[in-house]
């Protein structure tokens, strides 16, 4: 059930927008939804990132894997254990940008009693692949919300493309966000232990990504869905006019519905690590245990009741209950 229910779930929500469409609901799908879902990430994502940074760290907590900036004559590790705000940046960017917590993750298995370390590298190079292919997918769909075009966005696609696999041309980070995005999914389903943590919160975005990928490769390269409707939709939906095409495509509207459900999803999602992670005291924080005292600002003096004084109140009920006692 963890697996099949978010699977119909999506499927399910697919197929209402593309019943829906051809029924009239058109704006419903197209224009409501997608402003309200629009709210709600926005809205969500500030009150995540407010409720993280109103959470008090008094203390150092880095979590490190070098050595720590010691004595003069000790080589200290200066990204995976940084003492310096630049240290800091330069240890979030490799962590944002190439996951490297996650290329330095090994696995741990038994192989005829022993337990054997391995590495994950295809964790990370799928997980890779899925993250830097969705944010290219995004910069290439800017060419549906703007007019002109920005020269960037024209030579992301052109580049993306430049295999000219078929026509229109299969672009590059469709197939590898595809395949990134699917072994994570088999993954979770082929490990015992994967699947056994596992909860259907873990699905429904695995599921939800696959379908809005599969449905936008369909659209491009099957049904041959007409993009100057789409883009009329879209620049409608950004210049605040909104306006649903006669006749637009309802496989065009499926796939802009689970795009909506995927952004009003995502705040109340594991999908927020995407801001987390720039909250997180574990990562943003210099490694200054040994260079700087850290007093705890709450540190108060409290009042105390001592082992004498618990006795001293509580004796004659222990003595009835057989509890043994210091002084009679």
């Amino acid at each position: 059930m963890k697996v099949l229910l978010p699977l119909v779930v999506v499927a399910g929500l697919f197929g209402l927008a593309l019943v829906g469409a051809p029924l009239g609901s058109g704006w419903v799908f197209g224009v409501v939804l997608p402003y309200a879902a629009l709210a709600v990430f926005v809205v969500g994502i500030i009150y995540r990132v407010l409720g993280w940074a109103n959470v008090p760290v008094p203390f150092r907590i880095p979590t490190t894997s070098g050595q720590q900036k010691s004595l003069p004559w000790i080589k200290r590790n200066r990204l995976d254990n940084p003492h310096s705000t630049l240290g800091v940046v330069g240890r979030m960017a490799l962590e944002v940008l190439f996951f490297r917590s996650l290329l330095k993750n090994t696995r741990t298995e038994m192989v005829d009693g022993r337990l054997v370390y391995g590495s994950s590298l295809t964790l990370w190079f799928a997980a890779m692949a899925m993250h830097w292919s969705l944010l290219i997918i995004l910069v290439r769909h800017l060419r549906l919300f703007t007019e002109p075009v920005p020269g960037f966005v024209t030579a992301v696609a052109a580049v993306d493309g430049f295999l000219q696999i078929g026509l229109p041309a299969l672009y590059i980070t469709t197939v590898l966000f595809l395949l990134g995005t699917g072994y994570l999914l088999y993954r979770r389903l082929a490990d015992a232990q994967m699947r056994y943590i596992s909860l259907v919160n873990d699905y429904f975005p695995l599921f939800l990504l696959l379908g809005i990928g599969l449905s936008g490769l369909w659209m491009r390269h099957l049904s041959r869905t007409d993009v100057t409707a789409a883009k009329e939709l879209a620049t409608g939906l950004v210049t605040f006019s909104p306006t649903v095409p006669a006749g637009i495509d309802p496989l065009f509207v499926g796939h802009l519905f689970l795009v909506t459900v995927l952004l009003a999803y995502f705040p109340f999602s594991k999908l927020v690590h995407m801001a987390g992670i720039f909250m997180s005291p574990t990562r943003n924080l210099a490694n200054t245990n040994r260079v700087v005292r850290h007093v705890n600002p709450w540190d108060y003096p409290v009042p105390v009741h001592g082992y004498e004084e618990y006795e001293e109140e509580f004796r004659k009920k222990m003595i009835a209950a057989g509890v043994p006692v210091e002084r009679e």
